[in-house]
């Protein structure tokens, strides 16, 4: 499992800060798939640094709450306080909730550090009320993006391929946590276009977990490239994504 606690720790808010109009983007394409009503309450699960979670507060006005195991990654979100959002200690198989108290809970590309995939959808679905949503923001294995990057770093596609399900093996593992699965992978779009430069100096930071799984001499030679590329075309606009999420309810 990689140690956020640890270098990743250490470097994932400058390597992975998101503006707050990226936070705004985010937030309102989340708040398309669900109620209309508020105040809404809900649970950030890998909450990390805290990118999100205030912004769901100011959107959904209600009670939220970041669940993040690493204590690192905590004390970043606890320096910058929201009235609306309480940060707790806890994981996916372990959330310091109570039965039914969220009405949302909000798997931001955390579901492939849950430790045990099904116990913590189990989770979800007890902490979420009857009727209520989760959100699994996700990649899968089978509908991989093709990242600018992974043509620096060639075995990186693989590692994270390998780290992710598929989209009926996780249909099938939602299904069986008691949860019933949206008929379709939703996408949806909130990232701000970057520059090559603005790209290269965010990715080297290695502020993504897949960087702990290659080998130092594919690191060192792909920087090398992605580098000088920066430095000969700094101003080429990169593509922007779509993020993909399968939406969750818990049955009334």
């Amino acid at each position: 499992m990689v140690d956020y606690n640890g270098r990743l720790g250490a470097v994932y808010s400058a390597g992975r800060a998101i503006s707050p109009a990226e936070v705004r983007r985010w937030v309102t394409a989340f708040a398309t798939y669900l109620p209309a009503r508020r105040p809404l309450d809900v649970l950030d699960l890998g909450s990390g640094t805290g990118r999100l979670t205030p912004g769901l507060a100011a959107e959904f006005r209600g009670r939220v709450y970041g669940v993040e195991p690493s204590s690192r990654m905590r004390a970043v979100a606890e320096e910058a306080p929201h009235p609306g959002v309480t940060y707790l200690e806890g994981s996916a198989e372990a959330i310091p909730l109570p039965e039914a108290s969220v009405d949302a809970v909000l798997m931001n590309l955390s579901f492939h550090h849950f430790r045990d995939p099904l116990r913590g959808l189990r989770e979800v679905c007890w902490v979420l009320r009857p009727g209520g949503a989760a959100l699994l923001r996700t990649q899968f294995a089978d509908l991989m993006p093709d990242l600018y990057w992974y043509e620096y770093f060639p075995a990186a596609r693989a590692v994270d391929a390998g780290m992710y399900w598929s989209v009926d093996e996780t249909k099938e593992l939602v299904t069986r946590a008691g949860l019933v699965p949206g008929a379709d992978v939703v996408r949806i779009v909130g990232e701000d276009p970057r520059t090559l430069r603005e790209s290269y100096e965010r990715l080297r930071l290695r502020a993504l977990s897949t960087f702990e799984h290659l080998a130092d001499d594919e690191v060192e030679a792909g920087f090398a490239r992605l580098a000088a590329d920066a430095e000969r075309d700094p101003d080429r606009v990169l593509p922007v994504h779509s993020a993909t999420m399968l939406v969750l309810t818990r049955p009334r």
